[in-house]
């Protein structure tokens, strides 16, 4: 996951950078006494799928427990690695209220970045839209709209009407919308939330967690940042009424740069927040709360708890090699094995030295091997417990060798 943010001095960005280097040589001296440890797998097996099984928060493994929170539930993620830090019933189903819009917007921004909208096309409002009750943008009918006043009108002032004008010019409908909402969350893993409609106004059925609050969170910020800057628009006016954003975070610490509240009388005081620090982000989803102060005192602690007390190493970029492993039968006798991509990982702060690498993979590798084919996966723990598991996969391609190369390579294996 990319960095989403380059304000980071010159000394932080060395430092990092050293630690980060410090912590796969590390990895590299000790990685063969790890695989050894591992029983391998049969020749021409295949490698195991990664899981997330056994996988612990950060948190779990900091000297520094996270601070009492006043809410229902709350999840606390470190975006630039995925990992979760903390939480507290992450997996309960809670009724989102004004937190849908998320999803609205992103099912909305998909249509943008597809081409299926405009940001200047006017939009037609409907009866239904305009009859929609709880917080307004207060949008009329026969009143020309654009696709850009709704977005701030949805976002900035939380306006429902906004909402349900936005889901019919996608879907057609409000009903169809929550189908495509539905869709996607069902495609980002979302397995504890339904929709029902595009606003978060209360219905039965109508349910997520703050787990799949994050996970969808963290998507819109990293699939979509060119929309992203409407969360840290801290007013907006229409029809000669300016309403100013509900997040009060973002009068509070200038490093808080979104996202969404959220309140109904059974839902409590919600609150999405994210905020940039160096080259860090994290994300913090708090539910239940009971005011608009405490949802953002309450939020504010967990951000301040976890830049405090966490960084993220950046591991396998470019300027790492991956680790060396023995082909027979091939072209070549040595290929880097290594994640598909760079890995991020947040771990509390002055333990970066301790991460250890635990890998099984196929043994021996046998050629042909392509590039990016995975051969086992890669556990890096922390005091004994699973931080983040990734695949291990070829980084260059080997063909097979010649069948003189074959034989030879075969009559050294007898003698290992």
């Amino acid at each position: 996951m990319k960095n989403l943010s380059h304000s980071t001095s010159f000394p932080v960005v060395f430092a990092r950078r050293a630690l980060a280097g410090a912590v796969l040589s590390a990895m590299l001296a000790t990685s063969l006494p790890a695989w050894a440890q591992q029983a391998p797998a049969a020749a021409g097996a295949t490698a195991p799928a990664p899981t997330a099984t056994g996988v612990v928060p950060v948190g779990d493994v900091s000297a520094v427990p996270a601070p009492t929170i006043a809410a229902k539930a709350w999840i606390v993620l470190d975006v630039n690695s995925g990992q979760t830090l903390a939480a507290s019933n992450p997996d309960m189903k809670v009724e989102p209220a004004s937190l849908t819009k998320i999803m609205t917007a992103y099912v909305v921004f998909n249509a943008l970045e597809e081409k299926r909208l405009t940001l200047e096309q006017t939009v037609p409002v409907s009866e239904h839209a305009w009859r929609t009750g709880g917080s307004r943008m207060f949008i009329e009918p026969r009143k020309p709209v654009t696709v850009d006043e709704l977005n701030q009108g949805m976002i900035v002032q939380s306006g429902n009407d906004a909402s349900v004008a936005l889901a019919e010019a996608v879907g057609g409908s409000e009903a169809a919308f929550a189908t495509l909402m539905n869709q996607e969350a069902e495609r980002l893993g979302m397995r504890n939330t339904h929709f029902m409609n595009a606003t978060g106004l209360p219905d039965p059925q109508h349910m997520t967690s703050t787990r799949d609050l994050a996970t969808l969170s963290a998507h819109l910020i990293t699939d979509h940042p060119q929309f992203f800057h409407y969360y840290k628009q801290k007013s907006f006016t229409y029809n000669k009424i300016t309403q100013p954003n509900r997040n009060r975070l973002l009068w509070a610490d200038p490093s808080v740069d979104g996202m969404k509240t959220g309140h109904t009388d059974s839902a409590g005081y919600c609150l999405v927040s994210t905020a940039v620090r160096g080259d860090r982000r994290i994300l913090v989803v708090v539910v239940g709360t009971d005011s608009e102060a405490t949802r953002a005192e309450e939020s504010l602690k967990l951000l301040n708890w976890s830049f405090q007390n966490f960084d993220t190493v950046k591991l396998f970029d470019k300027s790492q090699p991956g680790i060396d492993a023995r082909v027979w039968e091939g072209t070549a006798e040595n290929v880097k094995l290594g994640p598909p991509n760079p890995v991020s990982i947040a771990v509390p702060r002055g333990k970066a030295g301790d991460l250890k690498p635990v890998a099984q993979r196929t043994d021996p590798l046998i050629a042909p091997l392509a590039k990016g084919q995975q051969v086992g996966t890669l556990q890096f723990t922390l005091d004994g417990k699973v931080l983040r598991t990734e695949p291990l996969v070829v980084q260059d391609a080997v063909e097979r060798a010649g069948f003189f190369g074959r034989m030879v390579d075969t009559v050294k294996r007898w003698f290992q």
